[in-house]
């Protein structure tokens, strides 16, 4: 059945590579039935072209942290609109926008730089911290998916196409929670490190002071230590994930969670670091990034609007912390109600929740994953396996979707005992880092046996 919503997606998908501006939006990440483009949102709702509405449990892809179209924050947006978006040199904004933002990190940076993604901050702070110590090499942590689509990061992931082979070698992975794999990773390369850049948490906790231990072994290295808190900053706490384990760094990243949505991501740090991005001092000049639209003025305003309700409404950080762990508690008794604790769990923190499917039964696990997509989003239920907890998700939202997960789980049980593979409408979802567009691989053994 022809609709509006396919036709419009379909005319997306033929002027769009990959048919939308971040892969992980893409039609490979979802079950056939999803909708293939949305027209508005409202709180936790979104709407397709075709008026049918859903809860949306990622919330842009956990960038919207207060709800979509928070009339509070439209209004400031709007309202600066009237001031013009972008002058010839620095906008009034600008100075109370990092005045506003590092006043309420504290002590997660002395200066900031602004921008619209978070590649763009998170390279800055590779190539800042590769003119601070003058070596080339960039550690990652090899369980977190991703930092940057920039080549330092891309070239060292399943898709390196179009990164030069010299680039790729650059880059050098060590393991969460794992200190012994970091003191290995620096004796393997020792002085050519010039940074350590990881998440402070993504669904593993951290064990065992792991995050004080590395950074303690960065600077005993003379390494910068950058936290990724693009996903985690303004979720855990005001002052992000980091603070919130009682870590410190160097640099900081920063975007998903405190303009509502609006395109703004920033770099913080320690002055000595940053300034060398400056152009008063006198040594070597690094040019480290120049946005044009990097400080757009009624984005701005929205993120100090964003920021002005947290300091006014500073419960919402604790309520979604209880909320998302009334969630777990629920689903959890769920999944042992329908049989299926050896099948599914929830990881993650409380607020930050993170469906794994153990094992498909008699089929593979991508294969059950995308059916029980499929059922909820069948029923209304926008959920791509991540629950982001905001203050737009009401307790009703939550009463309707404990509600349609207690349908759903019976169903889903029944596919992976007996289910036909037909069942599913169409094709399974497929990782985002492959070699292969058709490739199906989920583990590294899969690669060997397709020999891609």
């Amino acid at each position: 059945m022809t609709t509006l919503t396919n036709e419009i997606a379909k005319k997306i998908k033929n002027l769009i590579p990959g048919g939308s501006h971040t892969y992980s939006k893409g039609d490979d990440q979802w079950p056939e039935i999803a909708p293939k483009c949305l027209e508005k949102g409202k709180g936790c709702y979104v709407w397709d072209p075709d008026g049918n509405r859903y809860i949306e449990w990622s919330m842009g892809l956990t960038s919207v942290c207060l709800g979509h179209a928070n009339e509070e924050i439209n209004r400031a947006a709007i309202e600066a609109m009237s001031l013009g978006h972008n002058f010839q040199r620095p906008s009034v904004m600008e100075g109370l926008a990092a005045e506003k933002f590092l006043n309420f990190l504290g002590d997660r940076g002395e200066m900031v730089k602004f921008a619209k993604n978070g590649s763009t901050v998170t390279t800055a702070a590779v190539k800042l911290s590769r003119a601070f110590t003058g070596r080339s090499k960039v550690a990652v942590c090899a369980e977190h998916p991703f930092f940057s689509y920039d080549d330092w990061f891309i070239g060292s992931t399943k898709c390196p196409a179009g990164v030069p082979e010299p680039m790729r070698d650059l880059t050098v992975k060590f393991s969460f929670n794992n200190i012994e794999s970091v003191e290995q990773m620096f004796a393997k390369h020792k002085g050519e490190i010039a940074c350590v850049i990881l998440e402070p948490v993504k669904f593993e906790r951290p064990r065992n002071n792991f995050l004080q231990e590395l950074t303690a072994v960065c600077k005993r290295e003379g390494t910068v230590l950058i936290w990724d808190e693009m996903v985690t900053g303004f979720k855990w706490g005001p002052k992000g994930a980091a603070a919130y384990y009682g870590a410190s760094g160097d640099l900081y990243t920063w975007g998903k969670g405190f303009s509502n949505g609006h395109s703004v991501c920033a770099l913080t740090g320690r002055r000595d670091i940053m300034e060398l991005g400056g152009i008063d001092h006198d040594k070597p000049r690094v040019f480290l990034s120049s946005t044009t639209h990097g400080a757009e003025i009624p984005q701005l305003a929205a993120m100090i609007k964003t920021l002005e309700i947290f300091e006014r409404e500073p419960h919402i950080f604790e309520q979604n912390w209880k909320r998302g762990a009334q969630l777990r508690s629920a689903l959890t008794a769920q999944f042992v109600k329908a049989g299926l604790e050896e099948y599914l769990e929830l990881i993650g923190e409380d607020l930050f929740l993170a469906l794994n499917v153990k094992s498909g039964g008699i089929h593979k696990v991508n294969v059950a994953r995308t059916f029980l997509l499929q059922e909820l989003v069948r029923r209304g239920q926008l959920f791509q396996g991540l629950f982001y907890i905001t203050p737009a998700h009401t307790p009703e939202i939550f009463a309707e979707t404990l509600e349609t997960w207690e349908k759903v789980l019976p169903i889903f049980k029944k596919f992976i005992e007996s289910g036909a593979r037909s069942e599913l409408i169409g094709e399974p979802t497929k990782p985002v880092f492959r070699k292969y567009n058709a490739c199906e691989c989920l583990t590294p053994e899969d690669c060997t046996r397709c020999k891609r």
